[in-house]
């Protein structure tokens, strides 16, 4: 069983999830989380809509009611209690995994959430020191981000060869969940052709390099780079590598999107299960109005359906 919970109300979430829920077979593996009343209001005018009330299990928060496509309290509220509640049930051990619906971080603030995503909420909520974000996109490119929500000129700070290590051990510690076999890692550089040997910046020289060195000697990681990032991305999405380091945000977002953009999904890894979710936002300016993709959520639930129990079971004995 895997918990979809319903993002934000005022958002495209519920139309995205009524959506995706007609295709697949397996419905009754998924536990539907969220404010009902909002929901079956938000999708009244479905031609699926009694379908999707009548086969899935749902569990109701409550909630009042939201007005689709604006930012309220309200619409905070429930986003928040739904994913406590689904973390209630992972923890229980009632679902495997997590398949989430956007949320808005202004909505959860007026609510009083202390937390600025869902990461760091689930983080908080498990008490789980090390979450890792992967995206995967397309048949074969994987990301995983070194940083993620950091302004630009702060990235340079945190480059160094302990912070890259680290970065490729995560790496590695996520495919070993996930159950990838080869397990062959790509690094992107930061400078443009990879620094040059230090004549377009010193820090593939400096801290990259030494960094794979040192993961393919202590931890013996089939670790390569630094590769140029204007390449890299390219290269494993072929099925070069299995996962590639990207140091920053865009550098790992802006790769993954021109790949494909509508069904990129991003997985948090490290928690006690598995959590998926879609990459992309709200959407408030399409909210309501019938027209969302709903391709990364329907991408997003059949990699919780995929990966969510064994990923509980190998995290449980690691």
């Amino acid at each position: 069983m895997i918990g979809v919970t319903l993002g934000d109300p005022a958002g495209v979430g519920p139309e995205i999830i009524a959506k995706s829920l007609s295709k697949f077979n397996n419905q009754r593996l998924l536990v539907l989380i969220g404010s009902e009343r909002n929901f079956a209001k938000l999708i009244s005018d479905f031609d699926n809509a009694d379908y999707v009330l009548s086969q899935c299990k749902f569990v109701d928060v409550g909630g009042d009611e939201v007005v689709p496509g604006k930012i309220q309290k309200a619409a905070g509220e429930i986003a928040v209690k739904s994913i406590e509640k689904s973390v209630e049930l992972a923890m229980e051990g009632e679902i495997d995994a997590i398949a989430t619906a956007p949320i808005n971080k202004e909505a959860i603030r007026l609510a009083g959430s202390k937390y600025i995503d869902h990461t760091t909420m689930l983080a908080a909520l498990t008490g789980t020191r090390d979450v890792s974000t992967v995206f995967e996109s397309g048949d074969n490119l994987r990301i995983y981000f070194m940083t993620k929500h950091m302004p630009l000129i702060e990235i340079f700070k945190e480059i160094n060869e302990r912070s890259i290590y680290q970065s490729i051990r995560g790496a590695e510690r996520c495919l070993r969940l996930l159950g990838i076999s080869r397990k062959k890692i790509a690094v992107a550089a930061l400078n443009p052709h990879a620094g040059e040997s230090g004549l377009l910046g010193s820090e593939e020289v400096s801290y990259i390099e030494p960094a794979v060195a040192r993961a393919r000697r202590e931890d013996s990681i089939d670790v390569h780079g630094p590769f140029p990032a204007d390449s890299v991305f390219f290269r494993a999405s072929k099925g070069e590598f299995d996962i590639v380091v990207s140091l920053y945000h865009d550098q790992g977002h802006i790769a993954a999107k021109m790949l494909d953009f509508y069904s990129t999904v991003s997985l948090n890894i490290g928690l006690p299960f598995l959590r998926t979710s879609v990459d992309h936002g709200t959407a408030f300016d399409i909210a309501g109005k019938g027209i969302a993709n709903e391709s990364s959520m329907v991408r997003a639930i059949s990699k919780a359906l995929q990966y969510g129990h064994a990923y509980r079971e190998r995290f449980r004995s690691q």
